[in-house]
């Protein structure tokens, strides 16, 4: 190591050069603030407009983050005498090189794109993705989907993931079917319960007017048919509905005095043995 040219290159610009690096810690500071209170600002002012759904909202302040700290940066490399341009083709080099190692996380975030522009679902609303995570959306962000599971878990599931499988979205509709069913002793008249249930169903709280419950026979089982039993209801109500569903078959059938299904015992008579 050349201790004189490190000595010369102190004495002459060392002074500047440690102001340059003490400028740009502060700028960095200053920037990140400043772009901190920018995308609060923008979606304070995109909230309240109300006029943008929140997941799109939510979408573009990452988005102007990503390219105010991308300003920022080659903003502190001009204080040092680095030419953007040059640095825009390194940039781009490395951008390339970058994608081709990270080529899954692209893919999600070209994945983001997609669902921002074909909006599948929204932030709020109930759906299953992913092949088989079902919960609400809390978020969409650049690269995936978090999502609130009905055990109060937080999911999250790559957006390529989710833009590959099948959506099922729960809340676009205003009511969803509840599948339940109920089962009757041989010797019970079926159109009697199929009309009492219908009636004690149709009184469930939230059950939808505009759509009547279908009760109807399933099959046929060795204890007695088999009832299917179907209200329906928002999505928000779907579980208060269903054990509810199953709360009136057991008062309605305990009030009609419906006997309790059984299985048919089948008696088989056992031959004596043979005589020596």
């Amino acid at each position: 190591m050349n201790t004189e040219a490190i000595w010369i290159f102190l004495t002459t610009q060392g002074v500047d050069f440690g102001l340059k690096v003490i400028g740009a810690l502060i700028a960095w500071a200053v920037g990140r603030w400043l772009i901190g209170l920018a995308q609060r600002l923008v979606a304070k002012a995109l909230e309240r407009g109300k006029r943008m759904d929140p997941t799109l909202s939510h979408y573009l302040v990452s988005i102007l983050g990503v390219l105010l700290n991308i300003v920022l940066i080659l903003s502190i490399l001009d204080m040092f005498g680095v030419r953007t341009t040059s640095f825009a083709v390194l940039l781009a080099g490395a951008g390339l090189a970058i994608g081709t190692a990270w080529g899954g996380l692209l893919t999600h975030f070209a994945a983001g794109v997609f669902l921002q522009v074909l909006r599948p679902y929204r932030v709020g609303d109930f759906v299953t993705v992913g092949g088989s995570i079902t919960g609400t959306v809390r978020e969409l962000g650049l690269f995936g989907t978090t999502l609130v599971t009905p055990d109060n878990v937080i999911t999250t599931v790559g957006n390529n993931k989710v833009l590959s499988d099948p959506i099922q979205n729960f809340s676009q509709l205003p009511f969803r079917r509840v599948d339940v069913t109920a089962k009757i002793a041989n010797g019970v008249e079926p159109v009697q319960a199929i009309a009492l249930l219908k009636e004690a169903v149709s009184r469930i709280a939230n059950v939808s007017s505009e759509q009547p419950p279908d009760v109807e026979i399933l099959q046929f089982t060795p204890e007695g048919p088999l009832l299917a039993v179907r209200p329906y209801t928002h999505t928000d109500h779907y579980w208060q509905v269903y054990f509810d569903t199953h709360k009136a078959i057991v008062s309605t059938f305990g009030a009609a005095g419906y006997p309790t299904p059984e299985t048919p015992l089948v008696h088989r008579a056992v031959a004596p043995p043979a005589a020596a």
